[in-house]
């Protein structure tokens, strides 16, 4: 099954895609090629790119404070497993306590970089990293997997922190959605929502063996979803067949 997220608000768009510039990041990494290791740097630039939004870290804290104390609420209800309670809470406080350790603007200490900063300002530019252009960023290029594996390890340490807070929040946000089957008639599904209750994120999951592309779009009163199919050209028209897929609406 193919899993799509849908944002409802700009605070989840944006977690979101720093989740997956931080997958990319660790995947890069992983690698031994320098070609690799060069896209790990620009994958590195794009996070400070979004995470350096001047409220974000305070957001983040505000999530982890706000789900530790609605877990805390949970303590001795009837039903409540304590120890996978305890977990949790230890899960979103020690986040909430690495995070808030982090002293100044987020990627500080890699802005302060000037070598970093010479290759970061000329990334953007096509081919403007060439060995004539940058011989010391070459020159690093040249070095063993694991040295360069080192260096980058390093430079993301600082960011790491807003990595393991965003990996807490979403995982809590989607463990609050339950999947249950629907069928969009025609290609179409639309679905109201319930007044008074805020959902945060969609999840869909279809099967990929049918070939169709979901077009997603809502608001806080209703969903809707249009599955299209790719032409020879690239062209995406709505499917005429009736289709069931998974959905949960995250809170």
């Amino acid at each position: 099954m193919v899993l799509y997220e849908y944002p409802f608000n700009e605070s989840i768009r944006t977690m979101l895609r720093l989740e997956h510039l931080f997958d990319r990041l660790g995947a890069l990494m992983a690698r031994d090629p320098a070609l690799d290791h060069h896209f790990a740097l620009v994958t590195l630039f794009e996070i400070l790119d979004v995470a350096s939004r001047a409220d974000l870290k305070s957001d983040l804290l505000k999530e982890l404070e706000k789900h530790k104390v609605q877990f805390n609420a949970y303590r001795g209800s009837p039903g409540v497993d304590t120890a996978r309670l305890d977990e949790v809470i230890a899960r979103i406080d020690g986040a909430f306590q690495r995070l808030n350790a982090l002293n100044g603007k987020t990627g500080a200490t890699l802005a302060s970089n000037e070598w970093l900063m010479s290759i970061r300002s000329r990334i953007s530019i096509p081919g403007g990293t060439c060995e004539f252009d940058l011989p010391a960023y070459y020159h690093w290029q040249q070095l063993l997997p694991v040295r360069r594996r080192k260096d980058l390890v390093n430079w993301a340490q600082s960011l790491m922190p807003m990595a393991e807070a965003l990996q807490v929040l979403l995982g809590l946000l989607r463990d609050s959605g339950a999947p249950h089957k629907v069928a969009a008639v025609a290609g179409q599904f639309q679905q109201s929502l319930p007044a008074g209750r805020v959902y945060q994120l969609l999840r869909m999951r279809i099967d990929p063996s049918l070939g169709l592309i979901p077009e997603i779009s809502g608001h806080r009163l209703m969903v809707s979803i249009r599955l299209m199919r790719q032409d020879e050209e690239g062209r995406l028209k709505l499917t005429q067949e009736d289709t069931s897929f998974e959905l949960s609406l995250c809170q």
